[in-house]
């Protein structure tokens, strides 16, 4: 999973309600592109390199995963649904909106489609004083020289002022944070690491992933499930018992809850559809002992993903030790998890199907499962 990185955005418009199209542009931002950090004032310019109405102008800075070639992308499409048009002339035109990506931290980018840094940057007042704001101290990753000098420096004397106008981040505040521990749960191949790690790195929590790539019995246990199992299943249980314990026993004062993208619950699940009935009752009362010690989550998320998605998902991620595995043991384990989340009464579950969903690569799948999530919380 890649973590966010910083675009700087500018934003402009001379036509019809200017305000209006700036702040339907940044909702669909939010929307699509990423979260907005920071909102520069609004200035007003005349329009710059051809004769037309005043401009308004200003900066935002997004935290985003998209790729830039995609976030030219949605850009574009965003230009388009607010009526923005384009002729064949390379002549600069009145336009209700114009986006343009300027930074992306410190990259530099040449391409036929885009170029980063904005090569108009130094030379644009109307960029330069709005960029100012939001990122004074950031270096020009061509020119080597912070915002700031670069807007002393400029040689455009255009003349602009503030606006009498503001522009609000459309984002909407979420009342899941105020958890203390939430646990993401869902079958195998169901995204429940993804989508606990962006929560992580969205929400500022502490991440807590299972350490299943370490336990040496896994692709033992896929090859040959009988002799395995029980060994697999401890081995499991002992280190999902003492990760917790360690984990939500020490609060980390920089985060502001923890997230894990399993339940210790999961190993009774999973003992009950692997194991004998004589080892599963040995089992079942060593787990008990142990589950009695343990934090339980405030909030449980189950994401529901079917069986064809499943293998989807795990044949794409590619583990070796996966790839034989078969549907009517996903089935089972789907089975399995709904079972006990009907048993519980105590711990305010949230159940979300997410089969015709991608939230990794689009944010609207994504924001959908933060609003669903949100919804647990507030009954």
């Amino acid at each position: 999973m890649k973590s966010p990185r910083t675009v700087i955005l500018a934003l402009g418009s001379n036509l019809g309600d200017r305000p209006g199209y700036m702040q339907k542009a940044l909702e669909k931002i939010h929307e699509n592109i990423g979260w907005i950090q920071d909102i520069s004032k609004v200035y007003e310019t005349p329009a710059w390199g051809f004769d037309g109405n005043a401009f308004l102008n200003a900066c935002v800075s997004v935290s985003t995963r998209l790729k830039p070639e995609a976030i030219l992308d949605h850009l574009l499409q965003i230009e388009t649904e607010l009526g923005r048009q384009r002729s064949d002339t390379k002549s600069y035109q009145d336009r209700t909106i114009d986006l343009d990506i300027l930074l992306l931290e410190d990259g530099v980018i040449e391409t036929s489609r885009l170029k980063i840094p904005h090569p108009g940057i130094p030379e644009r007042m109307f960029v330069l004083k709005p960029l100012n704001d939001i990122a004074s101290s950031e270096k020009h990753p061509v020119l080597n020289k912070k915002i700031a000098q670069l807007l002393r420096e400029t040689t455009d004397d255009t003349s602009i002022s503030v606006a009498g106008v503001k522009l609000e981040k459309p984002q909407k505040s979420y009342q899941f944070p105020a958890c203390n521990y939430i646990a993401v749960e869902g079958n195998i191949g169901a995204g429940k690491t993804s989508f606990s790690t962006m929560i992580s790195q969205d929400f500022n929590a502490k991440l807590v992933l299972e350490r299943f790539k370490d336990n040496p019995f896994l692709p033992k246990f896929y090859e040959n499930k009988d002799r395995y199992a029980f060994p697999l299943e401890m081995s499991f249980l002992a280190d999902r018992y003492q990760q917790l314990s360690d984990d939500l026993a020490q609060y980390d004062l920089f985060k502001d809850f923890v997230i894990s993208d399993y339940d210790v619950f999961k190993s009774l699940i999973f003992a009950r559809i692997t194991l004998h009935e004589d080892e599963y009752s040995l089992y079942h009362k060593l787990f008990h002992l142990m589950y009695k010690e343990l934090v339980k989550p405030e909030l449980y998320i189950y994401l529901y993903q079917n069986t064809e998605r499943l293998l989807e998902n795990i044949k794409k991620r590619g583990r070796e030790y996966e790839q034989n595995i078969q549907p009517d043991y996903l089935v089972e384990i789907n089975k399995s998890y709904l079972n006990f989340i009907k048993s519980q009464s105590n711990m305010k579950v949230q159940v979300i199907d997410i089969s015709g969903l991608d939230f990794v690569s689009n944010r609207k799948d994504y924001l959908y499962l933060l609003e669903e999530i949100d919804k647990a919380t507030q009954d």
